[in-house]
């Protein structure tokens, strides 16, 4: 068991920050989900991912999110995102051998957190259906919504 733990561990060597919050049933479009991070380093660069899990429940080809990060000084950054989720043949993206995909989604390259102290990354969903105005009220089939900073593996 020891053995498992630290080759899971050693494969992951670049993981600075990884965590998922669950959606309970449905994630609601004014479910903002939060992430604190206090970076290690006010020096080093770092990539961001938006990680999410979905189920054969998520009916859309692709999905978009707006990631808002809220820095120390009060300043904040907002994107607005779209990622693809399944190939054109509608076979999901992602990761897994079962119904639920997981799915590592770029959002930063080469960030420098220059500000100490604490950050607030905000993700929800911007979802809408062709042709509507009014947004997706609730999304199915999302299941987990993450966030993961990791050093860069080109970094030496």
């Amino acid at each position: 068991m020891v053995i498992l733990c630290i080759g899971i561990t050693a494969c992951d060597s670049n993981r600075v920050f990884d965590e998922y919050q669950s959606v309970p049933n449905q994630w609601h479009k004014d479910s903002i989900v939060e992430f604190y991070v206090t970076p290690p380093d006010s020096l080093k660069p770092y990539d961001l991912f938006v990680n999410l899990r979905n189920t054969s429940d998520y009916k859309y080809s692709n999905l978009f999110l707006i990631v808002e990060m809220n820095f120390p000084n009060g300043k904040t950054v907002t994107d607005t995102l779209e990622y693809e989720m399944t190939k054109p043949n509608g076979e999901f993206l992602g990761t897994g051998f079962s119904d639920v995909k997981e799915n590592k989604l770029w959002y930063k390259e080469g960030v420098v957190f220059q500000e100490a102290g604490d950050y607030l990354v905000k993700i929800q969903h911007a979802m809408r259906e062709n042709g509507q105005i009014k947004g997706v009220e609730s999304l199915e089939g999302i299941t987990d919504i993450g966030f993961r900073i990791e050093t860069p593996q080109n970094i030496n």
